[in-house]
């Protein structure tokens, strides 16, 4: 820190101090200007003269009232005028208590409005200046009167640039902290979009393969005895399904790593080229599913990808926990224009054939995350039980650049889902 900034430091913690040494060094210099008289005797045009007792008392009581300036600017500038008015009218040698009132119709215009600075700044100019050229011992032309003219116009100046700096100022710095709290807002947005999106993945993830642990599980209990060799073959499916759902929760967990940690292997995220594979791990947990793809194969955006698969997953878990030991499923996925459709049914009738989608009544978070996936991506999504038994999941997707009002507008690239 420099010796200046050090300097105006502790003159914004002083006010009282820097008012005080101000009116000191006015004091100073009015009584240095009372000692010269212009137009002197025998043609000189400066004479030196002693200022009277009234002179020095208009001075010492003006130069006193600047210690008050910020405290109480217009008392200060209606005394100070007065005091001034009182010198002007004098007779005998006059001294420059206006100078009082310029350092206080400053402070006024510095504090104050433009409309009111110039209105106060034309009073006081007018009124001292007329003082002055009516009733002062000089001729109305003479110099010091022009001077006081001057003087209270330049102080008003002066005093409104001042204050429209500072509200300049001032207004750059509201700006700034406005711009950092957006940027902080901001940043929380994004890590709460991000908390949620990845809450999303861990629930699909651990849903889909702790339900089919389960159920593989459970047949691996059931037939240990009688059949030893399906029983080897059910565990065989939980290590499998346990060793994918630690493979995804690494990939998703790893999004949460710092600069620095040391990196761990990760896979991809899976998308519609991973379909069979999982239609494969309900197959195998014994849940019948028909796959019907109408989409030539083509792979859409990431996110779009990402979100057709865990709808996917999520829907065929539901069917595996809810719709019963008889029940089948059928996957859809259809590309229709510039969506992709996708349609999971099942025929089951379980006593919990439909999901509850409130967790304040015990239910999951899964059909909420659903809808919340193909919401951030502007699509649509609708769930609910079919006509004559069963539950149907139905999802539309876009997958394609469509124009809206004249401007092209991609719902699918919006980032992950």
């Amino acid at each position: 820190m420099t010796n200046f900034e050090r300097c105006r430091g502790w003159a914004r913690t002083h006010p009282l101090a820097v008012d005080a040494a101000l009116a000191a060094a006015a004091l100073v210099f009015m009584v240095i200007g009372s000692f010269a008289e212009p137009y002197g005797e025998q043609g000189s045009t400066w004479n030196v003269h002693a200022p009277g007792a009234m002179s020095l008392t208009l001075m010492g009581a003006g130069a006193a009232m600047l210690v008050f300036r910020r405290r109480a600017p217009w008392t200060v500038l209606a005394t100070t005028s007065a005091f001034s008015i009182v010198e002007l009218v004098s007779t005998g040698p006059r001294a420059p208590v206006v100078m009082c009132a310029v350092v206080a119709l400053y402070t006024v215009a510095a504090r104050t409005n433009r409309p009111t600075t110039w209105r106060v700044g034309l009073v006081t100019m007018a009124g001292l200046t007329g003082v002055a050229m009516v009733a002062g011992p000089l001729p109305w032309y003479g110099q010091e009167n022009l001077g006081i003219f001057a003087w209270t116009g330049m102080a008003a100046a002066a005093g409104d640039a001042v204050r429209s700096r500072r509200a300049f100022v001032d207004a750059i710095r509201e700006r700034a902290e406005r711009a950092e709290r957006t940027r902080e807002e901001e940043a929380r947005r994004r890590v709460a979009e991000e908390r949620l999106r990845i809450a999303r993945d861990l629930h699909d993830v651990v849903a889909h393969h702790i339900a089919l642990v389960n159920v593989q599980a459970g047949v691996a209990a059931h037939v240990m005895d009688k059949r030893p060799d399906q029983a080897k073959e059910a565990l065989a499916h939980v290590r499998e399904a346990s060793r994918s759902a630690l493979g995804e929760l690494r990939a998703t967990v790893g999004l949460l790593r710092q600069n620095g940690d040391p990196e761990a292997p990760t896979e991809p995220a899976p998308g519609l080229a991973r379909l069979d594979d999982l239609v494969d791990t309900f197959r195998h947990a014994g849940l019948p599913v028909e796959v019907a793809r109408g989409d030539s194969g083509q792979p859409p955006p990431a996110a779009v990808d990402l979100a057709a698969y865990r709808i996917i997953q999520e829907a065929l878990t539901n069917v595996q926990k809810h719709a019963g030991e008889r029940a089948k499923a059928e996957v859809s996925v259809v590309r229709v224009g510039p969506n992709l459709e996708i349609t999971v049914l099942d025929d089951g009738a379980g006593d919990d054939a439909q999901p509850v989608d409130d967790p304040d009544r015990g239910g999951g978070h899964g059909l909420i995350g659903m809808r919340e996936r193909v919401s951030a991506l502007g699509g649509r999504c609708s769930v609910g039980p079919r006509y004559g038994g069963g539950f149907r999941v139905h999802a539309i997707l876009p997958v394609t650049t469509v124009k809206q009002g004249g401007r092209e507008h991609s719902p699918a690239r919006g980032g992950t889902a």
